[in-house]
């Protein structure tokens, strides 16, 4: 079996990858894909092979999906990026790796997206049969160009797709929980936040990934338990507003996502419960 992996040097794919060379068996490969020979050689060093090519280029991309079996793709842009970079990537260049994959004869393909695709909540946690309803503060050109990725992808024939759909992710020095204080000085105290450790979001990619059959192709990731805005203070060790009490969380259930289809369906547990547990255990 011979995986391609795109977007490894974001803070999901760096992590995402090493674990996936280190799962191998004996005649499984793992190729990735990247912009800069550079930045692939510590994935070389690893045991991958490296292909050098930007995921908008039609010939890197046939180099890159040639002879694979499984393609996944964790390739994003999304914070701080104008609109037409999110589009270009996440939906165009999805599609384009998609149908590249179809013609090289791929037979698996797992898309990395958000839970941010289902727009504003439903007053329960979100499930993979609910439609898309666009809106909510965190609504903008990221969801919807995954959303659209999502619905093209899983139009193409002659592939099999599954879709990973992650929370707020954070973990082995990933700069995310500090960040998340820039959207959490606007939050009401008792405001939720989904999160997942890198190792959680990793184990239900390569669960996505190996599972030889799976009913339905959509799966939430995430761990057991939101956090609030008033842990997210805790946490990164910042003293807690003095206002925080006096404002109103305008969607109590936005973002906030079941696990229990991944559970059921593919055994998955996280190794990190809550990101509590993740501190406890040195992971953070």
């Amino acid at each position: 079996m011979l995986t391609l992996v795109t977007g490894t040097t974001g803070q999901v794919g760096r992590r995402f990858v090493p674990r996936l060379l280190a799962q191998r068996r004996p005649g499984e490969r793992v190729r990735v894909l990247v912009r800069d020979a550079s930045r692939g050689e510590r994935f070389a060093e690893l045991g991958a092979e490296v292909v050098v090519g930007d995921l908008r280029d039609a010939e890197a991309l046939g180099k890159a999906v040639a002879g694979a079996d499984a393609v996944v793709n964790v390739a994003a842009s999304f914070r701080g990026v104008p609109d037409e970079e999110a589009w270009a990537v996440n939906r165009d260049a999805a599609v384009a790796l998609g149908r590249a994959a179809v013609i090289s004869g791929v037979r698996r393909f797992v898309q990395v997206s958000t839970g941010l695709v289902y727009g504003v909540g439903r007053g329960r946690p979100l499930t993979e049969e609910d439609e898309i309803r666009p809106g909510g503060a965190m609504w903008g050109a990221y969801p919807e160009s995954k959303a659209a990725a999502e619905r093209e992808l899983l139009a193409l024939e002659g592939m099999e797709v599954r879709i990973g759909r992650l929370p707020f992710v954070y973990g082995e020095g990933d700069p995310h929980l500090a960040q998340s204080l820039r959207w959490a000085a606007h939050w009401a105290a008792t405001q939720r936040l989904h999160m997942g450790h890198h190792a959680d979001v990793a184990q239900g990619l390569l669960r996505l990934l190996y599972a030889p059959a799976v009913g339905r192709p959509v799966y939430n990731i995430a761990d057991d338990a939101p956090v609030t805005a008033v842990e997210l203070y805790r946490l990164n060790g910042v003293e807690v507003p003095a206002d925080l009490h006096t404002r109103t969380d305008p969607d109590p259930w936005l973002g906030i996502m079941s696990t229990e289809r991944i559970r059921r369906d593919l055994g998955f547990r996280p190794h990190h419960p809550t990101v509590w547990a993740a501190r406890d255990a040195g992971a953070l």
